[in-house]
């Protein structure tokens, strides 16, 4: 056995089924290895694409995903799906390969400090020199990576090494892991704040996107009559359609959820990142009484420090609230009454006549297709924002977005991802003519895969994003447009489908169409950005009014 077969039977050992990659001539024994496992390998035509897929397959099943590259310019094109892991709190190994240690005849050739390069990009980033690191490396790899805050770790193979003999070395065993409970001082605290107060607020983040937690903070609710409100990265954890969900923030700082936020007098934040949806944002007086609950300590910030920090297994901890408050809180009918009228103006406001499509039309139209746990993947775009603010969610990671890299070109991948974990569901892609054509390339990997899914593409020929902040700083319209090639033929020359909506089409039934063909279908829709304007406005006064009634 050579070190790259102890590597992979490590890998085996931690569960791993896929490794999403580009091959090079340094990782060949290790592909070798691979190709005698248990464990698929699936090429992709980028290495970015092979980061945001294992990334994505990290943040559904919470079990690390891996993705490998050569040295060098494979090992920099991995950045900012690395990158993204990190930022995102996504599980994630990155395996590169480098030079041989002894005996290099290449020089500097493609030579870069690869190690160096991931260090502040992951969590832990080191360099296998010896066969004998192998199992504890990669038993520490994985318990980094999955261990709180979920991450990214490098692992670095040089090409000497991953053909070293390696008998007498065997994997170490995975463990689960355990985590603490909150400690009763606190949670008794965190009590009596909650029932001193005079308008609550739960602010649900991506760190509550677990499966046990979505049920036992519902209990909450249900039992203290407390309302919630989601950052994008938390939506679904509370279902949208409860009745104490106050839905989701967005990018717009004053939109009728933000304007309640900052209303409240006490927010308990659940699972919360200060890279999500920064305190200074919603906290800008430093005026409110903070409760962090969560599986980690609160990182400090000038606009956020909490006056108690729940610090243990996130669904032990809500359950042991909700003993503590069932039944001690007073009702708050004016956050009913919010509920009762964002619901009026943002899902009942959709035009039907509209060409080209309104983005209110398209997330509707998504949502009466879509069922319950279907998934949306989004890209980075300015229809996120709208995705974000209107579309019903109510399943945790079933809308899949990124608001902490916020990368462009990672949608394709995170549906894949969707479809592999859980092929009984059906998957969309939701992406921007920008931004699909930063990784077109790996529609051939999807076709390839023979998986069956949508990605709708919506076209407004610019960077729609830049060009309503451009606008919104009230600049004149400058470097945003560009052409595009037609989609629908480029769709059919990777040996996908190809659909085009057209003047008159109903988009609906344009995606069940897609859905019923099979395979990968494109669908290209022409997109209408002019209510972006609706973003900009300031909603503070309208809530007051609502909330004092």
């Amino acid at each position: 056995m050579n070190a790259s077969e102890l590597f992979v039977r490590c890998l085996e050992e931690e569960g791993v089924r896929e490794v999403f990659g580009v091959p090079g001539e340094e990782t060949l024994d290790l592909m070798e290895a691979l190709r005698k496992s248990t464990i698929r390998f699936v090429p992709t035509r980028h290495e970015q694409h092979a980061a945001f897929l294992a990334a994505a397959h990290g943040r559904l099943t919470g079990r690390a995903g891996v993705c490998l590259s050569t040295l060098g310019p494979g090992a920099t094109n991995l950045v900012t799906g690395v990158a993204y892991a990190q930022l995102g709190g996504m599980p994630l190994i990155a395996i590169t390969g480098q030079k041989p240690l002894r005996g290099n005849l290449e020089g500097n050739f493609q030579l870069v400090d690869v190690v160096s390069m991931f260090r502040p990009l992951t969590k832990w980033a080191t360099a296998i020199a010896s066969p004998d690191r192998i199992p504890r490396s990669v038993r520490y790899a994985f318990k980094t990576a999955e261990g709180e805050r979920p991450g990214a770790v490098h692992l670095e193979l040089p090409e000497d090494v991953a053909r070293e003999d390696a008998n007498g070395f065997e994997p170490q065993s995975r463990t689960p892991p355990r985590r603490p409970l909150a400690g009763n001082d606190a949670l008794d605290q965190a009590a009596a704040i909650l029932r001193e107060a005079r308008q609550p607020v739960l602010l649900v983040s991506a760190g509550a996107s677990r499966k046990r937690v979505g049920p036992e903070l519902t209990k909450l609710l249900e039992d203290t009559g407390l309302f919630a409100l989601t950052t994008q990265m938390g939506k679904g954890v509370v279902p949208e359609d409860h009745p104490q969900s106050l839905f989701a923030l967005g990018i717009h700082k004053k939109d009728y959820a933000h304007a309640a936020l900052e209303r409240a007098d006490v927010v308990a934040t659940i699972g919360y990142d200060i890279v999500e949806y920064p305190p200074a944002v919603w906290n800008a007086a430093r005026d409110k009484r903070l409760i962090h609950v969560d599986f980690r300590v609160a990182e400090p910030d000038a606009y956020y420090a909490p006056e108690v920090e729940v610090v243990g297994d996130l669904a032990a901890s809500l359950d042991a609230l909700r003993e503590r408050l069932a039944g001690a809180l007073a009702p708050q009918p004016a956050l009913a009454r919010l509920r009762a009228e964002i619901e009026k103006r943002l899902f009942d406001t959709a035009c039907s006549t509209c060409w080209p499509h309104t983005p209110q039309r398209v997330v509707y139209d998504v949502r009466e297709v879509l069922d319950r746990e279907d998934f949306v993947s989004l890209d980075n775009g300015i229809f996120k924002v709208w995705f974000a603010r209107m579309y019903r969610t109510y399943a945790e990671n079933t809308l899949l977005l990124d608001n902490a890299l916020a990368t462009m070109g990672a949608g394709l991948a995170a549906a894949q991802a969707a479809k592999m974990a859980h092929p009984d569901r059906r998957a969309l892609a939701v992406v921007g003519d920008g931004g699909f054509l930063m990784n077109l390339q790996d529609l051939e990997t999807a076709v390839r895969m023979g998986q069956d899914l949508v990605i709708l593409l919506l076209r407004d020929d610019a960077y729609g994003f830049i060009r309503w902040k451009q606008h919104d700083m009230g600049l004149p319209d400058f470097g945003m447009e560009f052409d595009n090639p037609d989609f629908v033929k480029l769709a059919e020359s990777f040996g996908a489908k190809g659909l085009r909506v057209d003047y008159g089409d109903d988009l609906r039934e344009v995606l069940r169409a897609a859905y019923d063909a099979g395979g990968v279908v494109l669908v290209d829709c022409p997109i209408d950005y002019g209510p972006n304007r609706e973003l900009s406005a300031d909603r503070t006064a309208e809530v007051a009014a609502m909330l004092e009634e």
